[in-house]
């Protein structure tokens, strides 16, 4: 996430704090400082940490559960609004997203439970009575903070815990990919309640509000791009009419291909014609910098690419693509041979196609946006 600084690492996962988290830890020092001295701004300070270490430890729940099912955190964000652990794939089967989905809730209740036993053994009778979230003893206002967020987590809003879970329990009956648009139509309505809320109570419910309804937007177009890359193998969205270059060919004439075609990526083959590796756009020009036109290609080329087949199913592709970052990936047959080349571009493009024909097939055909019924 951009704006991100990494500050840890821990059990392998890189922790990382957004600017606006550490420019509102700032903002709550001065504000408690001002009002009541040095005192008063460490006591907050100790109390978002507090806080804030619960929501990290309540993320690396959902990492450590997805890591049971092979599945690796990339990295947890830190936001003003909570936490995010970016996965590097859902988990596949419903039963696996429920557990994923309600292993950080309980991270809290575990937390909460752990400071419920140490206040009753320090001589607290009753550790749930005169406190507040913003008063009171500050291992007494972690309890009640941990209590909220496993409550407040398990509200059905997608794409919170609560609307994953809502998803899991779906799928198991209607598919992904439908279960997904369902619990997204539910993320939303909870949104707009949430920003309407946020209007009279507590201006952060806005932002909260906006930014459920924008993970389940994105989440929503995410599942029905999985859909459709689950069922369409690469042969179906590959581009044939590809030029290749060989080895030795000059880089001057492969930017003389760039400028007079539409072709932004270009194979490399040797002399048998086999796939060595790829050159885009963005290395020529880094090229031309560097060695001149004169340079073979061979010598710019980006190699170790992944080669595809043509019968291989996206939704296996994207994960080589995007870990590389890769802008294209030479299709080839069994021989090594080129076949065809699969780009972002054309992926983009054929998936705004089967979205336009998704829209006609649920009757959303009329030219002013209104359903045909």
């Amino acid at each position: 996430m951009r704006w991100s600084v990494d500050v840890a690492r821990v059990a392998g996962i890189t922790v990382r704090l957004h600017i606006t988290f550490l420019l509102l830890l700032a903002w709550i020092a001065m504000a408690n400082y001002f009002a009541g001295g040095v005192s008063a701004a460490v006591g907050a300070l100790a109390f978002i940490a507090g806080i804030f270490g619960s929501v990290l430890l309540h993320e690396l729940g959902h990492a450590l559960a997805a890591r049971r099912y092979g599945i690796r955190t990339a990295d947890i964000t830190l936001l003003p609004i909570g936490g995010v652990a970016r996965l590097e794939r859902l988990p596949e089967r419903p039963a696996e997203e429920l557990v994923v989905a309600l292993a950080g809730p309980l991270v809290n209740v575990v937390i909460a439970a752990v400071l419920y036993s140490g206040l009753v053994l320090s001589g607290r009778s009753n550790a749930l009575t005169g406190f507040g979230l913003v008063e009171g003893n500050l291992w007494a206002q972690l309890l009640f903070t941990n209590l909220w967020l496993a409550l407040f987590n398990l509200v059905p809003a997608f794409p919170m815990d609560g609307g994953r879970v809502l998803r899991a329990v779906l799928a198991a009956r209607m598919g992904f990919a439908r279960a997904t648009q369902a619990a997204s139509v539910v993320g939303q309505g909870f949104a707009f309640l949430f920003v309407l809320i946020g209007f009279f109570v507590n201006p952060m419910l806005i932002f909260i509000g906006l930014f459920i309804y924008l993970g389940a937007a994105s989440e929503a177009s995410t599942a029905q791009l999985q859909d459709f890359a689950g069922s369409m193998p690469v042969a179906g969205v590959m581009v044939t009419d590809v030029r290749a270059l060989y080895r030795e060919t000059p880089l001057a004439d492969a930017v003389e291909a760039l400028l007079r075609g539409s072709q932004r990526e270009f194979p490399i083959v040797d002399g048998a014609g086999r796939v060595a590796g790829l050159l885009c756009r963005e290395d020529m020009i880094r090229a031309l910098r560097v060695f001149g036109p004169e340079v073979p290609v061979s010598q710019v080329m980006q190699s170790g690419v992944p080669m595809v087949h043509p019968s291989e199913m996206l939704h296996r592709v994207f994960p080589r693509m995007m870990a590389g970052q890769y802008s294209a990936l030479p299709v080839v047959d069994s021989g090594g041979f080129l076949v065809g080349l699969l780009t972002r571009d054309n992926l983009a493009e054929v998936i705004m196609v089967h979205s336009a024909m998704e829209d006609r097939r649920r009757g959303w055909g009329k030219p002013d946006g209104t359903r045909i019924r």
